[in-house]
């Protein structure tokens, strides 16, 4: 039986509100409106998903010393859960609490900035680690970047940072006729694990578990136990997937969460059965004795192609982007909180996503996720906010040189003073 690795991500994304061009200027929240739907959807995802998976999983802990796993929160995920469903997070302290759950680290504004400012990246994961910190009072040591976005270059700066081991997607291009469910080592100058995402397994339940068409269906925990036997005991077996898989994207009525606790409790029975946190499996491994992942090009866990293409493939996509990140040093040198705090929340991935036109099944779930008609409403209402930040950039650069020149002035009148 191999060692199998649960990975849960919890991220919800600030939505833009409703925002036109006769709004520029206004002052108005590019996240809140009367109805505040982000509060409305992380309230309903709250009660189908959050509350509901949190208390199976404190049940199964509590029950089974031995049963582990992982999971990671995005900064804003937190921030919502603070601000709209404080329950949320009391759970949340309460798994970590019970030393059978390892808290992951990652971007704070679960973002692309790993693929644009080295900068940037490392303020938010230190972001993201202080937020970690003052909730569960943890310090994380092992890395989930944003969707799993992945490529040597971001393993040399997730390595760089300090990080033990990192998560990432097993794309088959890269595997080099090597297993996936073995450990790998970064292709860096510091050499740390890698743990690959099995994706068939992951999927199954993900994403296949309620399809009727699938020629599995119905998937029950016997024969999910029985695939998982099917392995050796020196294989891992890492099913990582969003925890909104349970009661949002599989609702209740699919037998989602019975499944998943029968599954465990099965597992169990077995004494040669493992559960283990990233942390446990690459205890003892001396990373220079594993192959290398080298992945060139950046991969993620997002549709067939496990590439950027969802986030990075069009040209609304393109332009968002490099406008966004080309204001960031004039940006953090206004030195003003609420709009250094506007422009991180527009580098959430979920914008970017939502601005894909693809199309067949990825096409699907890209809508399936995203609150607009259109991938051009989405770019429309993004380049409009931006457009607004531009405005605002310009009143305080404006500001500050009329201070710098009347300051001049000033200095100049006293020395006239003081010299004659």
């Amino acid at each position: 039986m191999p060692k199998i690795c649960f990975y849960f991500e919890l991220h919800q994304p600030y939505r833009l509100a409703p925002y036109s061009v006769f709004d520029i200027g206004s002052g108005r929240s590019y996240f809140k409106n009367l109805s505040d739907d982000n509060k409305a959807i992380f309230q309903k995802v709250t009660q189908k998903s959050y509350l509901p998976m949190l208390t199976v999983l404190l049940e199964l802990v509590k029950s089974h010393p031995s049963f582990f796993f992982s999971l990671s929160c995005s900064g804003i995920f937190l921030e919502q859960a603070e601000e709209y469903a404080p329950e949320v997070i009391s759970l949340l302290q309460d798994l970590v609490k019970t030393g059978q759950v390892e808290v992951l680290a990652e971007t704070y504004h679960h973002s692309l900035a790993a693929l644009y400012s080295k900068s940037e990246f490392a303020d938010q994961v230190k972001l993201h680690e202080k937020k970690v910190w003052e909730l569960f009072h943890v310090q994380p040591k092992i890395f989930r970047n944003t969707e799993l976005i992945y490529s040597d270059h971001i393993g040399s700066l997730v390595s760089e940072l300090g990080y033990s081991a990192m998560l990432t997607e097993a794309v088959d291009r890269y595997l080099d006729g090597y297993s996936r469910t073995q450990l790998f080592s970064s292709y860096t100058q510091k050499r740390i694990p890698l743990l690959l995402k099995h994706a068939q397994l992951s999927d199954d339940i993900a994403f296949r578990f309620s399809n009727r068409s699938w020629i599995e269906y119905p998937l029950d925990s016997g024969k999910f136990v029985n695939w998982l036997h099917a392995y050796q005991e020196h294989e891992f077996i890492n099913l990582f997937m969003d925890f909104e898989t349970f009661g949002e994207h599989q609702w209740e009525d699919t037998g989602i969460f019975e499944f998943f606790k029968h599954t465990i409790t099965q597992l169990l029975e077995f004494p040669w059965n493992r559960f283990v946190t990233p942390s446990q499996a690459i205890k003892g491994v001396d990373v220079n004795t594993l192959p290398f992942y080298k992945v060139a090009q950046p991969i993620s866990w997002a549709d067939i192609d496990r590439d950027l293409s969802a986030w990075r493939d069009n040209e609304l996509q393109y332009d968002t982007l490099e406008k966004m990140y080309a204001m960031q040093e004039e940006i953090l040198d206004s030195k003003d909180v609420e709009l250094i705090h506007d422009w991180r929340r527009l580098q959430t991935s979920d914008h970017f996503y939502y601005m894909c036109i693809k199309w067949s099944n990825d096409g699907d779930v890209h809508a399936y996720f995203s609150p607009y008609d259109s991938p051009l409403d989405a770019y429309n209402r993004f380049t409009t906010v931006l457009a607004d930040m531009k405005g605002r950039l310009f009143n305080i650069e404006h500001k500050m040189y009329s201070n710098n020149e009347t300051f001049a002035d000033d200095s100049s009148a006293s020395r006239k003073v003081m010299y004659g």
